[in-house]
């Protein structure tokens, strides 16, 4: 199994197309199983094609230019809030696998899609090899934030995560893995367990250079951008990508780039 999960900081990059086919080109040389992809947007004023989806929308031309690749993935989105006052930003999951179940749910105390702080998860069920998962795509808040702590929106995600199925939480936890006491440090104490760590073949991990928005005050490369199962599993390997030394940087964060060994499945 072959997972990828970015920040993709949709339609604020230079050369955005661009960068939307060298992701696209990276996902069908690589066959990922599951993409989970955040701050995926589109902007408010475009025409739907289908859902709630526009025809800017990132996720979209990304599965777009995947078929052009000759690669069939389905694609799940959703909206979380608005932001930089035109956009619609959400998650964005891609499978080329049967998709069993979708469902947002709100982890945050807000459900105002005109506050930028209003977080989702987007769960996919998806079966492969004749075994169901659950993947749940996250972009949480910082921990300590005063008005939607990340605290309390982990808190939230305990309560909704299915028991008795293998579950991938993928994303951006805002929450550096060398602080103690906050969000990496919650999620290990819950029995997750971090791809990175139990990964047989890793690189360095960072998958910030320094400091970006909502870090401003944080020069320092870091790690707040994982991928945690629930389950002990075999990891091939845990490899950042996208930073400009496997594969060119599209983004402000990196990806992660994680291949479960083939005996687990």
């Amino acid at each position: 199994m072959r997972l990828l999960t970015l920040n993709c900081h949709s339609w604020q990059e230079e050369n955005q197309l661009k960068k939307i086919q060298h992701v696209a080109e990276t996902i069908a040389a690589n066959d990922y199983d599951v993409v989970a992809l955040q701050e995926v947007s589109q902007k408010e004023t475009s025409e739907i094609v289908e859902g709630v989806i526009r025809k800017d929308n990132y996720g979209l031309l990304l599965q777009q230019e995947l078929k052009k690749h000759g690669k069939d993935y389905s694609l799940m989105w959703d909206q979380a809030h608005k932001a930089f006052d035109i956009y619609e930003e959400g998650l964005a999951t891609l499978t080329k696998h049967p998709v069993k179940k979708v469902q947002t749910h709100f982890v945050s105390s807000s459900r105002d899609y005109n506050n930028w702080k209003t977080r989702i998860v987007l769960q996919t069920d998806i079966e492969i090899k004749c075994n169901i998962y659950s993947f749940f795509n996250c972009h949480f808040g910082w921990w300590a934030d005063e008005q939607e702590p990340g605290s309390l929106q982990l808190q939230q995600l305990m309560d909704i995560i299915p028991k008795d199925v293998s579950v991938f939480l993928m994303g951006d936890f805002n929450s550096e893995a060398d602080i103690e006491g906050e969000g990496y440090s919650y999620m290990l104490a819950n029995g997750f367990y971090d791809t990175y760590v139990e990964a047989s073949d890793k690189d360095q991990g960072i998958t910030v250079p320094g400091k970006i928005a909502g870090w401003d005050d944080h020069a320092e490369e870091k790690r707040i951008d994982y991928i945690f199962t629930n389950k002990k599993v075999p990891v091939a390997h845990s490899k950042v990508i996208f930073n400009g030394e496997n594969k060119d940087v599209v983004s402000d964060h990196y990806g992660v780039d994680v291949k479960i060994a083939k005996e687990e499945l």
